[in-house]
């Protein structure tokens, strides 16, 4: 049964889910080739081969590449799909992704399933959704600006700290890491003044954090980004103004998406672009990955992908 979108290019990260990816990956062999899919198999080593790997596959006539693995994955196949001049290599690639046990955040909002064999029956047939995808331009590592693009959810300030805080954590809490990493950093992460111009709305005042939301859940389970549906053409921006002691009654409300409205918590839609700068530069993460910092730009590149289901 062959796909309506061609061969698959299928992207593993074997060392995702604590190792188990990469245990799912004669499963994932035995169920593509029971369903008749054709498909090439590439394993990641490093980061940026997923990257790398969705590029080439694209440059050389391909349009369907599937992520096998976590949210990392994900953004770095994502992040192939675009060339230099800000579009995508081919037009509305097609993007299927395979969590096998990883905990991948970005499939919640799909209710895509989590193991290899539901997963991979979702790569059958034409049923697909356009999907927005998010561009951030920042300041990278040496100060230079530099543009990454995130399908899933982006933050500056704590819960980038945090991320890059739960990196440095063992991999053996797995997706606990999150919520260690984010009671590791509470206590030293100081308020910032932020200023932010939301298309031609404005903020200037107080912020922990400022999440960018296309889809709705990140940091194992969290249901940060309610309102967010991935296909509207919008970001859905939440400006955390604190406390911080405001952490403690809202992070239990976070994980069942029941924390807006809330009068501390700011709310802007985004259909052209999201400017944030602050009084120090602030950490920026995607898709839990860890960037660059402040004054950042965050747009929206409207169902630029097709995301298979």
């Amino acid at each position: 049964m062959a796909s309506p979108f061609g061969e698959l290019t299928v992207i593993v990260n074997p060392h995702a889910g604590r190792r188990r990816v990469g245990q799912e990956i004669p499963e994932l062999e035995r169920t593509l080739q029971a369903r008749a899919l054709p498909y090439r198999l590439l394993r990641t080593e490093g980061p940026g081969d997923a990257t790398r790997f969705a590029r080439e596959a694209l440059s050389n006539g391909g349009r369907f590449v599937v992520a096998v693995g976590g949210d990392g994955t994900v953004h770095e196949v994502v992040n192939g799909m675009f060339g230099d001049d800000g579009t995508t290599i081919v037009p509305q690639p097609v993007l299927g992704v395979v969590a096998a046990g990883s905990g991948c955040d970005f499939v919640r909002t799909f209710g895509l399933p989590g193991d290899v064999t539901r997963s991979c029956q979702h790569l059958l047939g034409e049923n697909t959704y356009p999907l927005d995808v998010g561009k951030i331009t920042y300041a990278g590592s040496n100060g230079e600006r530099a543009v990454r693009y995130f399908p899933n959810v982006a933050e500056a300030g704590l819960g980038a700290a945090v991320a890059a805080r739960a990196d440095r954590l063992p991999v053996s809490l797995g997706q606990a890491k999150y919520f260690v990493g984010f009671w590791l950093t509470l206590p030293r992460f100081r308020l910032a003044k932020l200023k932010v111009r939301a298309d031609r709305k404005d903020y200037e005042g107080p912020g922990l954090m400022v999440i960018v939301g296309n889809c709705q859940y990140y940091g194992g389970g969290m249901k940060i980004s309610p309102r967010s549906y991935p296909g509207d053409g919008v970001l859905d921006v939440l400006i955390f103004k604190g406390p911080k002691s405001d952490s403690f009654t809202l992070l239990p409300k976070v994980y069942r998406g029941e924390h807006l409205p809330h009068p501390r918590v700011a709310e802007f839609r985004v259909k052209e672009a999201l400017e944030v700068d602050a009084d120090r530069p602030l950490p920026i993460e995607a898709d839990g990955e860890v960037l660059g910092s402040t004054p950042a730009t965050f747009e929206v590149v409207p169902q630029a992908i097709l995301m298979k289901l």
